[in-house]
């Protein structure tokens, strides 16, 4: 009886998860801020500031690999994941995208708070004098047709995880990591053949800025979209369980729908 006692005080009385001591959120947020540091450096013409951008990405990246890990090993082999848990990670992902929400709107503001009133110092016109804008109909127009088309069938793969059909699951996620990588290698195409560049003044550090900062929210969401597609390889999601995909089909519906507002106005309306 006692021996029950003793271990019946370990046993779990609630449905939620109270997380173990980790130190990725620690080296995320050291790793972040060197990053951030690196990219003032490289904005302001130091040598050594890309090769800096390039080491702390680089341990980003596996941070987020460890960090991710964790979360399935407590998710998928430890069953943390209630139902409760997974409401509350569903409030943190809102509340993540709505903080990326405003993160755009400054930079929506800074462009708009320049274009629709040029300051003198530009000749109060804009586009500025002298930035041959890009064509909005070439690649822009179809890269927002790709993004629309990656959003179908990222929705088509939420309905085959819930219907239970695994190929149409694979093959519809595998066609949405193939279109981002496909958008990602035209937006730097486009980059590479633009005739201005990120210190042209306010029109180049708008552009690039919104952008580019777009372009790396779709990097990012294509590794979260592949780390479900092996998960899904690997029997690791249910059609109950899923909550790793649903925050990324979240977050990549955010991303297409920031960049119809690229599209319409800093592309379209911006070029006029």
């Amino acid at each position: 009886m006692n021996k029950f006692l003793i271990q019946s005080k370990y046993l779990q009385k609630h449905p939620f998860h109270l997380v173990d001591p980790s130190p990725w959120p620690f080296f995320a947020s050291i790793f972040a801020f060197s990053c951030a540091i690196s990219a003032v450096l490289y904005f302001h013409m130091f040598k050594i500031g890309k090769l800096l951008i390039l080491i702390n990405f680089f341990f980003i990246l596996i941070i987020m690999f460890v960090w991710w890990r964790d979360i399935v090993r407590e998710s998928i082999f430890e069953g943390h994941h209630t139902g409760l848990v997974q409401q509350g990670l569903r409030y943190g992902i809102i509340l993540f995208i709505v903080s990326e929400i405003f993160f755009f709107v400054a930079f929506f503001w800074a462009f708009f708070h320049s274009s629709i009133s040029p300051s003198i110092e530009i000749g109060s016109i804009w586009p500025p004098k002298g930035i041959a804008v890009l064509n909005p109909w070439n690649i822009p127009f179809l890269n927002t047709m790709i993004l629309l088309l990656s959003g179908c069938t990222v929705t088509w793969t939420h309905h085959a995880i819930i219907s239970n059909y695994r190929f149409q699951t694979l093959l519809s996620l595998s066609l949405t990591i193939l279109l981002a990588i496909i958008f990602t290698l035209l937006q730097g195409y486009e980059y590479n053949v633009a005739d201005f560049r990120l210190s042209d003044g306010i029109y180049g550090s708008t552009f690039y800025m919104a952008t580019g900062f777009h372009g790396f929210h779709v990097f990012i969401g294509t590794l979260s979209l592949s780390v479900c597609l092996i998960r899904i390889f690997n029997y690791q999601m249910t059609t109950q369980h899923h909550f790793g995909f649903e925050s990324s089909a979240w977050y990549w519906h955010f991303v297409d729908v920031v960049w119809l507002f690229l599209f319409v106005s800093i592309y379209w309306w911006g070029g006029i």
